[in-house]
């Protein structure tokens, strides 16, 4: 009986996979072809006829990257500015989150939709606002003009998913935490947290690719002091109106891309996990 409907199934299946076969092929694509132009020779890339492979591979590209006087400087300060966003997001987002669905107080709703609502805003629309904002704080050309805009953007996102999480640890495990003598901090940082941390670990992701990646804030804040400049402004090193790099571009766009992936690599576990879904009773 149950060998006709695994046969009727098993076409569906294949056509299933091969749908994510191509989906993944056509993601990868522009990943392949980036690290391929990078390891070209300029002919190959200048070449009326590009191939999807090369013969003759060269690390040119790399050395003029890495030969730039300030690219470590840049690395660091990409590095910096990630790490301060994902760990200060994750750690107010983990407490407003909290605070949201542990507590009833007035205007809780309205606080809700207004982080709701904040997500929604364009990044584009309060760039020139934040400028200014920033021009009057005396934070233009300094990292925390980067880091204080990402970590507002990253909160909205952080605290509506981590909401979930929350809510879904039973009610009854805080109340046997608190019969057995613990005390709310207790309760909060050595049972709550490890519950809720693949949420953090999946928000965090999102919060190192937007701060790691970012270029408009970078451009708009980091005026003068090329010193305060991340791995995104690097680019237009190599990036020139009338003479652009290409190799460059492209074996400084693969640096910055190891990171992310060493990061994905580290967290993919509790991010399977934390995508998946929450702790339930």
């Amino acid at each position: 009986m149950n060998l006709p409907r695994a046969r009727v199934r098993r076409p569906g299946r294949l056509a299933a996979e091969a749908s994510a076969l191509l989906i993944a092929v056509v993601v990868a694509f522009p990943l392949y072809w980036m690290a391929l132009s990078a390891f070209k020779p300029a002919g190959e890339i200048e070449s009326g006829e590009p191939r999807p492979w090369t013969l003759a591979p060269s690390l040119d590209s790399f050395r003029r990257v890495f030969g730039q006087q300030e690219f470590g400087r840049y690395f660091l300060n990409s590095l910096v500015v990630a790490g301060c966003v994902v760990i200060a997001s994750g750690l107010i987002a983990f407490l407003a989150a909290t605070a949201v669905t542990r507590f009833r107080f007035r205007l809780r709703t309205t606080l809700l939709i207004m982080f709701l609502v904040a997500q929604m805003v364009p990044v584009e629309a309060l760039t020139i606002p934040l400028f200014f904002l920033m021009r009057d704080a005396g934070q233009l050309n300094t990292l925390g003009s980067l880091i204080l805009p990402h970590i507002a953007f990253s909160l909205p996102f952080a605290i509506w998913m981590l909401r979930g999480f929350v809510k879904a640890v039973p009610q009854a495990l805080e109340e046997a935490a608190y019969i057995d003598g613990a005390s709310r901090a207790r309760f909060l940082w050595q049972i709550l947290f490890p519950l809720v941390l693949p949420g953090l670990v999946a928000t965090s992701v999102f919060s190192f690719i937007s701060a790691w990646n970012d270029f408009l804030f970078a451009k708009s804040f980091i005026i003068s002091d090329t010193a305060q400049s991340t791995l995104p402004m690097a680019l237009l090193v190599f990036y020139k109106p009338d003479d652009p790099d290409w190799g460059g571009v492209m074996a400084a766009s693969t640096v910055m891309t190891i990171p992310v992936l060493v990061f994905f690599v580290l967290v993919q576990r509790r991010l399977v996990s934390g995508l998946g879904g929450a702790v339930k009773d």
